[in-house]
């Protein structure tokens, strides 16, 4: 997926990096969120990178709903509108309207998991049967429950749904069991009463071990995506400090091969100052050498040109 470019900070910029968080793969959703925030903290925007700091990684049941949420746009929409159509049909106890509106719940259900499953599939992380069960009971909460249809329309679910249980599946709506209830005694046989009694007791402690099992289900896997978000963060943070290191290591060593060479420049030139030093006092002393060479030659000379002059015949 193309990552969004260089960004003025603007609340709809902020909206469009967590559009993009939540299509991710979720291997990639903490770096990136992790990304993104180091570049709204740089840039003076503490606001925005606290929001992004406080997205959640979706577990992969939630990642598929929202990369389908994100990818067929039309058909997901017309999803929402059928099951706003659906719940008004319940609500308004229309038989013939839920019948016909369960088949295509069904259909449409079953259709739209194995688009999400596709489309998982194609950005690398096919999903397992457990997880296509997830994504379709997330769906069937998105036609059966107005919030769980509203956190879908976002494109940003943080984990799987689960339907509301008092919603039927196809089933005759509740008006048509309060028309049979209603039937006097004498026309129902007590022992078929006390089966179908049995029976729906049966199935409502079953359906409420389901639910109990599926919430602790979904619990348990909200806490795994958050125990990876945290061992995500605690290995950028590693990574962070290692290249940190990396980069001071790096600045000693620059450093300390700097006062090397520094050194050495330091014992070139006092050697060549001693060198100087000693060449100066060389010719300090042939100076003087010559110096006392040339008095004595004068003296000498002197001497000379007297004793010349003391010999020379005189003049009468």
């Amino acid at each position: 997926m193309a990552r969004t470019g260089r960004r003025s900070g603007t609340a709809a910029d902020v909206e469009e990096m967590l559009d993009e968080l939540y299509v991710l793969p979720p291997p990639e959703f903490v770096p990136r969120r992790e990304e993104l925030a180091a570049a709204a903290r740089t840039a003076g925007r503490a606001d925005d990178a606290k929001r992004l700091r406080a997205a959640r990684r979706p577990p992969l049941a939630a990642w598929a709903a929202n990369l389908l949420r994100r990818s067929r746009p039309e058909e997901a929409e017309r999803f929402l509108e059928l099951g706003q159509a659906l719940r008004e049909a319940y609500t308004g106890l229309d038989a013939g309207g839920m019948k016909e509106l369960s088949a295509q719940r069904r259909r449409l259900v079953g259709q739209l998991s194995r688009q999400a499953a596709g489309l998982a599939r194609e950005a690398g992380h096919p999903l397992s049967d457990a997880v296509q069960r997830d994504v379709e009971t997330t769906l069937d909460a998105v036609l059966t429950d107005p919030e769980a249809a509203d956190a879908w329309a976002t494109g940003r679910l943080e984990h799987a749904l689960t339907p509301p249980s008092e919603f039927p599946s196809g089933a005759p709506p509740a008006g048509a069991a309060r028309t049979e209830a209603a039937e006097p005694p004498a026309r129902r046989a007590p022992g078929r009463t006390r089966q179908r009694d049995d029976l729906a007791e049966r199935r409502r402690e079953r359906q409420e071990r389901l639910e109990r099992a599926r919430a602790e289900a979904e619990a348990a896997e909200q806490r795994l995506a958050e125990r990876r978000d945290e061992r995500a963060e605690a290995e950028a943070a590693l990574r962070t400090a290692r290249e940190q290191a990396r980069a001071a290591e790096e600045e000693v060593s620059q450093a300390e091969q700097e006062r090397e060479r520094a050194e050495e420049r330091l014992r070139s030139a006092r050697e060549e100052k001693e060198r100087a030093e000693r060449l100066r006092r060389e010719a300090e002393d042939r100076d003087r050498s010559a110096a006392d060479a040339l008095t004595r030659a004068e003296r000498a000379a002197k001497e000379a040109a007297r004793e010349a002059k003391r010999l020379s015949p005189r003049k009468r």
